[in-house]
C-alpha cells in the first residue's frame, strides 16, 4: 500500500487512488494495512462498503480523501448520490479481480472503469489469472506487465 500512497498527493478533496474489492472482510483487512501505511504519509483514507449506515462513510468522505477502498456495490451507490467523485482517480487498484468476476461484479467493475480518467494506472491483483478474467480485463490495459 505504501508505494501507491507514495506516487499520489495528499490533501485532496476526491480520491487520487481508488481500490476495488469483492467483499466487505478484503475491504477491511486493506483498510487496515492503508491506515497503517498512511499514519507516514500524511494521506487520508476511507473505505465504503454496504450492509452497514451510508452516514459515517459520508462523513468521511466530506472530510476529503486521497484512497478509497471500496466495495462495487456501495462505490455506485455513492457516486450515483454524488458523494464521491471518482475524476481524479489516478490509480485503481481491482484487488481479488478473479473473485469479481466469479462473484458476478464485472458489470459494476466495467461501471466504475467509465467513471474513472482513462489515463490512469491499473493495478490487478488475484490468486489465479484465468484466461476469462485477462479476457475480460485485457481491454482495460495497456503495455501490461505480469
Amino acid at each position: 500500500m505504501l508505494p501507491v500512497l507514495q506516487r499520489i498527493a495528499s490533501g485532496q478533496k476526491n480520491p487520487r487512488a481508488l481500490v476495488v474489492t469483492p467483499t466487505r472482510e478484503l475491504a477491511l483487512q486493506i483498510e487496515g494495512v492503508a491506515v497503517e501505511a498512511s499514519r507516514f504519509t500524511g494521506h487520508r483514507m476511507a473505505v465504503v462498503y454496504g450492509g452497514v449506515g451510508y452516514e459515517p462513510q459520508l462523513k468521511a468522505l466530506r472530510r476529503g480523501v486521497d484512497l478509497l477502498v471500496a466495495t462495487p456495490g456501495r462505490l455506485l451507490d455513492l457516486v450515483e448520490k454524488k458523494a464521491v467523485d471518482l475524476s481524479q482517480v489516478e490509480i485503481l487498484v481491482l484487488d481479488e479481480a478473479d473473485r469479481m468476476l466469479d462473484m458476478g461484479f464485472w458489470p459494476q467493475v466495467r461501471r466504475i472503469i467509465a467513471l474513472i480518467p482513462p489515463k490512469r494506472q491499473n493495478l490487478l491483483f488475484s490468486a489465479t489469472m484465468s484466461s476469462d478474467v485477462l479476457r475480460i480485463i485485457g481491454s482495460t490495459l495497456t503495455d501490461p506487465s505480469r
